[in-house]
């Protein structure tokens, strides 16, 4: 487990792939440490005295820069620490060999997001932006909270207001409030389509979220839609980035086509 004296070095394990990173990052910059308060905590491990890979234990498991063989260990770690989990993601190789590990713990898996492209870019989109999209904002609340919820729903296959959803509504208040929620809302105040900037950092976004009404899906507008969240987010930081599921080929050619390139493999396992 990471001490606060083991800041800098997880920090300087997380510049070496800021995109891949980007969670571990963000972290780091709201708790200023490698040993968080709060519940959360950091594995390392260490080759001749040298932090070679780390893996974040909160909710969520987020392994960075490991081999199959350190991924495996941490797999272990986290079985002895008997924690409850939601959610094991990051690079599909750590990811992989993590799960090798986990899927004989007490928590069974019900999706395995094998593969997930990771895509970024640092350019100006490459379609036009459609001007409609914006961020939204406060008094549009009672508006985006549903449309974030179908998205919710459609990818996981439960509504996140189960039982009132109290974390989920103030996510969703938060990013509103902090500018990182972007729509396009017709006159009649239904949200066509929606986008948050689901993680912030310096040096990168990540896009996340990302849905449209089903009524205006197959007209060919997720393009430019997709390249004004874009030009908001590049406004923010130098670079943003996202991942997606590799068995959504509209989404990934929606995605191509504003200039994303794939720069990795992430996986997700959720619990």
């Amino acid at each position: 487990m990471l001490s606060g004296e083991d800041t800098a070095d997880l920090s300087g394990l997380v510049d070496r792939d800021p995109v891949a990173h980007i969670f571990v990052r963000a972290q780091l910059d709201v708790h200023g440490s490698a040993a968080p308060e709060g519940g959360p905590l950091v594995l390392g491990y260490f080759d001749d005295g040298q932090l070679t890979s780390a893996c974040w234990v909160g909710a969520n498991i987020v392994p960075l820069n490991c081999t199959a063989l350190q991924a495996k260990r941490f797999g272990e770690a986290v079985l002895r620490l008997g924690r409850s989990f939601s959610s094991l993601f990051g690079p599909a190789s750590a990811v992989r060999g993590m799960w090798e590990v986990l899927r004989f713990g007490p928590q069974t898996a019900f999706d395995i997001r094998a593969s997930q492209p990771l895509l970024a870019t640092g350019c100006p989109p490459a379609v036009p932006p459609a001007a409609t999209v914006r961020p939204s904002v406060p008094e549009e609340y009672d508006a985006v909270l549903p449309a974030c919820a179908a998205m919710f729903q459609e990818e996981l296959g439960y509504s996140p207001l189960g039982g009132g959803g109290g974390a989920y509504r103030q996510r969703v208040r938060s990013l509103i409030d902090q500018g990182h929620s972007f729509v396009d809302i017709a006159p009649d105040g239904a949200v066509i389509f929606k986008s948050e900037l689901g993680t912030v950092t310096r040096h990168v976004t990540q896009i996340q979220g990302v849905w449209m009404s089903p009524e205006f899906r197959g007209r060919g507008l997720a393009a430019g839609y997709m390249a004004a969240v874009v030009r908001h987010a590049l406004m923010i930081a130098p670079v943003t980035s996202l991942y997606v599921n590799d068995f959504n080929a509209p989404a990934l050619a929606a995605y191509q086509r504003v200039g994303f390139e794939k720069v990795g493999d992430f996986a997700t396992v959720l619990f």
